[in-house]
């Protein structure tokens, strides 16, 4: 689905994908504010971008990732789930079988979804541009791949237990204006692919009965 900035060819695996080029951004070290509050949770600030979406995650539960965009064959992402090989973050180099599913971008995989980014596309001091990552993907897909590479992260954690279709986008725009906020740049160009799953569900709650079970 999709041809331009995205395109999802697994939309059973990633019902929902959103992609923010923002542009001029300034890597350096987070306020003092940003990377104690990550301290206090056993983080090591690494810089404000990628501390933004540890942020995010810990705070709203929301998994973001942030590619340098000028290491992106073609500028644009694909997630498939056609197999290749990758070097993750952790330094190892991984083999992704047919029907793990992988963000890559024009010509090889960057990312195993929702599990961790590619090396070679992470965000360095020496980054201008980024390209931010929303995404819902479906938690059994996630578990498997991650079970099969036994190779888990903070992010995985969550997407395969299953995050709150709903928070994907408020999260994202939180990011965004963090980063536009604390790194500067502009907002490029943003682009949703697939289609959130699911609605709101309505539960009924009697305060009187919560009150009288929660003592």
């Amino acid at each position: 689905r999709g041809g331009g900035l995205v395109e999802i060819r697994d939309s059973e695996a990633c019902p929902y994908y959103c992609a923010t080029i923002i542009r001029g951004v300034k890597v350096a070290p987070s306020p003092r504010w940003l990377a104690r509050r990550l301290e206090q949770i056993g983080l090591r600030s690494r810089n404000n971008i990628v501390d933004i979406t540890n942020f995010i995650l810990h705070s709203y539960g929301q998994p973001l990732h942030a590619f340098d965009l000028n290491s992106l064959s073609g500028g644009r992402i694909v997630v498939h789930s056609e197999g290749g090989s990758i070097k993750a973050l952790n330094q190892l180099d991984y083999r992704l079988e047919p029907g793990m599913l992988a963000i890559g971008d024009a010509s090889r995989p960057v990312a195993v979804a929702g599990v961790m980014g590619g090396l070679d596309s992470s965000v360095t001091d020496s980054t201008t541009d980024i390209l931010l990552e929303a995404a819902y993907f479906n938690p059994a897909s996630i578990r498997k791949t991650s079970k099969l590479l036994q190779l888990s992260s903070d992010s995985s954690y969550r997407y395969e237990r299953g995050i709150d279709p709903g928070n994907v986008k408020r999260a994202a725009e939180y990011a965004i204006a963090l980063i536009l906020e604390l790194a500067g740049g502009r907002i490029d160009r943003s682009e949703e692919a697939g289609r959130m799953p699911g609605s709101p569900k309505i539960v009924n709650l009697r305060p009187k009965r919560a009150n009288a079970m929660l003592g």
